[in-house]
């Protein structure tokens, strides 16, 4: 029987993010900060949108879904990276490896998907402003969501289990952070040219058809707004401003990790990549629809001062 420290031979090793340097521990303190500022972040987005009812429309629908994602993200992969930085090697047994990849491809998809959505609401909401109650009703938005939470988990699925059915006979250790596919098939000693064209083909699919959407919805609403006579077209620039900042933070980071050439993959390369759409994303999308968003901040004002108004009455 197994120790708690002991490390089975078919289990992987994560190398972590940091060589065991004199910098680590710094490096786990921003690490954890990160983690607690997305958690707490997201987590406060998500209770303003369902306190708040100005906030029950479907854009702050679809973003209490991307504050949910990021929470997840953030729990999926951070724990098990911040472990790494308390040993030199970071065992993970097979089965948690290939849930690891399973779970984060499932939330990153979701996201890669979600944005698309975000930018037809947004095409809808200032395009077609009549139709919008019923182009996006609360039926529609729970089918979109629906979708994107099944179109993810299937695709997670399948690549999942394909990676964990290659051959690992040579070194077990992951140059990486968590389990992530890119990383997995450079210890493979099989052929995984096949594989390697299914990655891509489901990275083509994932990444560039929204991506595409999401310019031609944005190209929509830039030539609309160019023709109104109004105020508004400065407001409607600021609320897709915060989305845009969002999509080519995460698209560019998965785009140059999902549709590179394995041979095109260096391991501290792809751990910074990495870094963005894990950490740096889910940290940072609470702060730009926050700090950018009047109705938010507006909401935000309104519960701290409920919070005081409770605290003088005690």
């Amino acid at each position: 029987m197994k120790s708690g420290n002991e490390t089975s031979s078919a289990d992987f090793i994560l190398l972590g993010l940091l060589s065991q340097t004199k910098v680590h521990i710094f490096s786990l303190a921003l690490i954890l900060l990160a983690f607690i500022t997305a958690v707490s972040g997201n987590v406060l987005l998500i209770l303003l949108i369902k306190v708040d009812s100005s906030l029950h429309t479907p854009m702050y629908f679809f973003l209490s879904q991307l504050a949910f994602i990021d929470i997840c993200e953030t729990l999926i992969v951070v724990p098990k990276m911040a472990a790494g930085f308390q040993s030199a090697g970071n065992p993970i047994s097979p089965v948690a490896c290939g849930a690891q990849i399973f779970l984060s491809l499932t939330v990153g998809v979701s996201e890669c998907l979600l944005l698309a959505v975000m930018a037809y609401d947004r095409y809808a909401a200032i395009c077609n402003p009549l139709q919008y109650p019923i182009l996006l009703s609360r039926k529609v938005c729970l089918g979109l969501t629906s979708g994107v939470w099944i179109a993810a988990s299937a695709d997670a699925l399948i690549l999942a289990a394909s990676t964990m059915q290659l051959s690992y006979c040579g070194s077990r250790e992951i140059n990486h952070f968590f389990c992530e596919v890119p990383a997995l098939l450079k210890l493979s000693c099989t052929d995984t040219s096949q594989y390697e064209t299914l990655v891509f083909m489901t990275s083509v699919v994932l990444l560039l058809i929204p991506s595409s959407i999401i310019i031609a919805s944005y190209a929509r609403i830039l030539a609309t707004v160019l023709r109104m006579n109004s105020t508004k077209p400065r407001k409607a620039l600021a609320t897709c401003s915060s989305h845009l900042t969002v999509v080519v933070i995460y698209y560019g980071a998965g785009i140059f990790m999902y549709l590179r050439p394995t041979s095109y993959h260096s391991p501290d390369q792809d751990k910074i990549v990495s870094l963005f759409y894990t950490v740096v994303t889910p940290v940072l999308n609470p702060l730009i629809y926050s700090l950018r968003n009047k109705d938010v901040l507006g909401s935000l004002r309104k519960l701290f001062g409920k919070c005081r108004v409770f605290q003088q009455n005690l």
